[in-house]
């Protein structure tokens, strides 16, 4: 580019892969006279690993968010999908810009909660003590989600996963964003759109439905992008990206399970049902799509060797990384397990503990993101006749997460002017390429 953009809009699109843009005349069209080129993401190839590897252009073991979760050892807490922009510990491109006298607006990156953007929108549901949910949104400025509820109603969450989610969901961020972007006027907007996270997890990423919502998705970011320029002009730098590839499984691994049957994971009974124990446990894994950190009392060495032992031979593992080999992954960090897991590309892990389902907790069977102690993608499977997630994992017929090995775990980036990129590049590098816009 020869001269500044007025504004650039990134927008950060989950599954999306090249040959999806056969089904997407209009994002094809938006950036028909820019550049392409594949995206190599970095591992673990899933929603918070990725968006920090963007925003930071650093790894995990740098910015710290080494999975969609964190395991507080000295709290023995696990905490799944509510941490705070905090816990990313790294520069953010909308820090660096603010030193640049730049606006920026998060719209829906899942850390964006207490970040150093100018305006900001996060879902934040108020959990109630019997289970229950009212909705809401962080919004900063804080009164903005009040002028959103007005115009747009609350943000539908039952649309944003689990059974019924759909392009509902990603609708009303598209819509709530071009408000804000009219209103304020961000130098830089960062948009999550989620919608083709669900159907290629839960019928696969080649299934008629995954290809139905490349469609539905195309059409949205048509009528974002024409709004965006009523309202701002047509000098906005767009850039599409990835944020990793969804591949087609036939596997799964259960890590828990492995470990109960080996003596290392210990359960307790609460109303009849097991649970784990944490206390009583010398080790448990937080599972994360195709990966999955395992925690190691006293990260005893002996008991690291024997775990290592046992996963590095079953089906569906392609690497375990224990110790200083944790590096090769970027998996070096004190939030990680002493030991990492990884899958095959066609596996992925269930957090499933129980050996019978008659004893599986109570929450196992419900939509509940924030007590599994891991992903749970069976919940897009939700039986609304006996109301209930069936507990069988080999539903599942997409994932993510594993390290990119091959073309067809590559992403894309597009840009509707020409940045003379080259044929791929990495992730962590997007940050870079933003920032360079802006000169």
């Amino acid at each position: 580019m020869t001269s500044q953009p007025h504004k650039i809009c990134l927008i950060s699109i989950p599954g999306l892969r090249e040959n999806d843009l056969t089904n997407m005349p209009a994002l094809s069209a938006l950036c028909a006279g820019g550049s392409k080129c594949r995206i190599k993401h970095s591992f673990p190839c899933v929603t918070w690993p990725s968006q920090s590897a963007v925003l930071t252009g650093k790894r995990p073991n740098q910015h710290g968010v080494i999975a969609n979760g964190f395991y507080w050892r000295e709290s023995q807490k696990v905490e799944m999908w509510t941490a705070w922009n905090e816990v990313i510990e790294q520069p953010q491109i909308w820090d660096v810009l603010k030193e640049q006298g730049k606006t920026s607006l998060a719209w829906f990156p899942m850390l964006s909660k207490g970040c150093g953007a100018d305006y900001v929108c996060m879902p934040a549901p108020i959990h109630q003590p019997d289970g229950s949910e009212d909705l809401w949104c962080y919004t900063k400025p804080q009164e903005f989600y009040g002028e959103l509820l007005e115009e747009f109603q609350h943000f539908p969450l039952q649309h944003f996963w689990g059974p019924m989610a759909n392009i509902k969901s990603t609708q009303w961020i598209a819509d709530s964003a071009v408000k804000a972007i009219e209103k304020f006027a961000p130098d830089f907007n960062y948009l999550y759109f989620p919608h083709l996270d669900y159907a290629a997890q839960k019928t696969g990423p080649d299934s008629d439905d995954a290809i139905q919502a490349t469609r539905e998705l195309d059409n949205l970011i048509s009528s974002f992008t024409n709004s965006v320029t009523e309202v701002v002009g047509d000098d906005v730098l767009w850039m599409i990206a990835s944020e990793y590839v969804i591949t087609p499984v036939d596997h799964v691994l259960y890590p828990n399970r492995m470990l109960r049957e080996a003596g290392f994971l210990k359960v307790k009974t609460l109303d009849g049902l097991e649970h784990i124990d944490f206390e009583a446990s010398k080790a448990w894994a937080l599972v994360d799509h195709q990966f999955s950190h395992i925690f190691v009392k006293n990260a005893s060495n002996e008991n690291i060797n024997r775990i290592h032992e046992i996963f590095e031979t079953a089906d569906g593992v392609d690497e375990v990384l224990v110790g200083d080999n944790r590096q090769k992954r970027a998996m070096d960090h004190k939030r990680s397990g002493e030991v990492v897991v990884i899958s095959t590309h066609n596996s992925w892990q269930a957090y499933y503990w129980w050996l019978d389902n008659e004893l599986a907790p109570a929450f196992a069977s419900t939509v509940d993101i924030h007590r599994k102690p891991g992903y749970d993608p069976i919940e897009l499977h939700f039986d609304f006749a006996n109301k209930k997630v069936p507990l069988d994992a080999t539903l599942a017929k997409g994932s993510h997460g594993a390290p990119t090995k091959s073309d067809a775990q590559k992403g894309v980036l597009l840009t509707s002017s020409n940045l003379n990129l080259e044929s791929e590049i990495e992730d962590i590098e997007i940050f870079d390429l933003v920032l360079s816009q802006f000169g």
